[in-house]
């Protein structure tokens, strides 16, 4: 099954999208800088097409936004102080946005690191146990001799021709 090819722009512009959402009410700065400072990360991914670094960059930060927003969530998340009912409506929904921006955010960071992959990045990820591969088809058995050489005459030198004697 292929993986479908997503766009790097929709990526950062969901993502800023509910970034601004969910900081309407109730999430501190530090979660609006953050967040806006890993997209625009992501909008010099998006500028340099061949930068392997920036798409690196770019998904590194998604990787630490994730971390830092359930830090977030987990200090920062209100029991019951908006009383009015209009206030409680703006929080559920800036809380359901933010909350759904985390969300998210994993499957964000696979399809970067697709577009790493593709642009050439080799940092490979791997969850299981080291396997060693069996393929040996790259490599000249040692069995078979060279026509052009054999033992005897290991350097491919002439028997005919007739070396000069060396003088010390």
């Amino acid at each position: 099954m292929e993986i479908p090819a997503i766009n790097l722009k929709a990526i950062v512009l969901v993502h800023w999208l509910f970034t601004i959402w969910g900081s309407m009410a109730w999430l501190p700065s530090s979660f609006a800088w953050g967040n806006f400072s890993v997209l625009a990360v992501g909008v010099w991914a998006i500028a340099q097409r061949d930068s392997i670094d920036a798409v690196l960059m770019f998904l590194m930060g998604m990787v630490v936004t994730i971390l830092t927003d359930i830090i977030h969530f987990g200090i920062y998340y209100p029991i019951n102080d908006f009383a009015t009912e209009s206030r409680r409506d703006v929080f559920r929904f800036s809380a359901g946005m933010a909350i759904l921006s985390l969300l998210l955010k994993p499957v964000s960071c696979f399809f970067v690191y697709q577009m790493y992959r593709e642009r050439g990045g080799d940092y490979n990820v791997n969850f299981g146990f080291p396997s060693v591969s069996r393929n040996r088809e790259a490599y000249q058995s040692i069995d078979q001799q060279d026509e052009s050489t054999s033992p005897a005459n290991p350097f491919n030198q002439a028997q005919d021709a007739k070396q000069p004697g060396r003088t010390y």
